[in-house]
C-alpha cells in the first residue's frame, strides 16, 4: 500500500518549490536591476515579480495568477523572450498555484470556485508540461555555447524592438543578456528538476505510480540535491525517507 502525505503538506511543498525557484531568479534580477546593461524593456516585469513572494505567503492565489499573467504579457511583446527561461519559470509557478489548490481542494479556499479538483490538476499539468517544453528547448538552444556563440544565437531576435536605441546601448543590453543567459544555463537544470517533480505529483494524484516514479527519478538525475523528488520516490518505493543533516540545513547548496 502506498502511503500519501497530507494535502496541506503536499501543497506547502509545491508552494515552497516555486518560491525557491523564483527566489533564485529574483536574486539575479535584483542585483542587476540598476545595472545599465539590463534590457529596459523587461525591467517592469522584473519589478512586478517583487510582489510574488508576498502574495504567495498570503495565499492570494487569484492575485498570483494575475501577477504572472501581467509579467507574461510583458515578455510576450518581444520575440527573444517568447520561450525564454523566464517564461518557463512563469509556467511552473502557475503550475504550483493550480496544483496547490487541487491537492488541497478541501482545505484551502479557492478563488476558482467554478473548477473542480480534477480541472485544477489538469490546469497544473498543462502549465508544468509547458514549463518542461520551454526549459528543454531553451537548453537545447544555449547549452554548451560560449559567450560569442550565445551572442550570435540571440542577437537577431533580441534586437527586435530596440530600433530607436543607439548602437552602444544595443551592444550593452545584448552583452548583459548574454551574461544572464550564461548564468541561467547553469541554473535551469534545477528549475527543470522542480518541473519534473511537479509532473510526478500530477501522475501520483492520478495513481499512475510508474510514471510518477519516472518523473521523480528524472528530477533527481537533473539535480541530485532535490530532496523533495527523492523522498517522493522513496515513498513510492517503500524506502526510508531522507533527511538533511545539520551541515546541509545550515549551508544549503544553491537552489535549496
Amino acid at each position: 500500500m502506498i502511503l500519501a502525505t497530507s494535502k496541506p503538506a503536499r501543497a506547502l511543498i509545491l508552494v515552497m518549490m516555486a518560491l525557491v525557484v523564483t527566489t533564485i531568479l529574483f536574486a539575479l534580477w535584483y542585483y542587476r536591476r540598476e545595472n545599465l546593461s539590463v534590457d529596459p524593456r523587461v525591467v517592469p516585469a522584473r519589478k512586478l515579480y517583487e510582489g510574488y513572494n508576498a502574495l504567495t505567503r498570503e495565499n492570494d492565489f487569484a492575485a498570483v495568477i494575475r501577477l504572472l499573467d501581467s509579467i507574461d504579457n510583458i515578455y510576450s511583446r518581444y520575440p527573444h523572450y517568447h520561450h525564454s527561461f523566464e517564461t518557463g519559470v512563469l509556467e511552473n509557478n502557475r503550475a504550483a498555484v493550480y496544483l496547490t489548490l487541487g491537492l488541497s481542494y478541501d482545505s484551502l479556499s479557492s478563488p476558482f470556485h467554478h473548477l473542480d479538483q480534477d480541472s485544477l490538476i489538469s490546469l497544473g499539468e498543462s502549465a508544468v508540461r509547458n514549463s518542461i517544453h520551454i526549459y528543454e528547448k531553451w537548453m537545447d538552444e544555449y547549452s554548451g555555447k560560449n559567450a560569442a556563440e550565445i551572442r550570435e544565437q540571440a542577437q537577431r531576435a533580441f534586437l527586435v524592438g530596440l530600433k530607436y536605441r543607439t548602437t552602444e546601448e544595443k551592444d550593452r543590453f545584448l552583452d548583459g543578456r548574454v551574461e544572464e543567459i550564461q548564468a541561467a544555463v547553469q541554473e535551469t537544470p534545477r528549475r527543470l528538476s522542480v518541473s519534473y517533480t511537479n509532473l510526478g505529483i500530477v501522475y501520483r494524484y492520478r495513481e499512475d505510480y510508474q510514471s510518477a516514479a519516472a518523473c521523480y527519478q528524472k528530477a533527481v538525475d537533473l539535480w541530485e540535491d532535490n530532496l523533495t523528488a527523492e523522498n517522493n520516490l522513496n515513498l513510492l518505493l517503500g524506502r526510508p525517507m531522507k533527511k538533511r543533516n545539520f551541515i546541509q540545513k545550515m549551508f544549503p547548496k544553491s537552489g535549496d
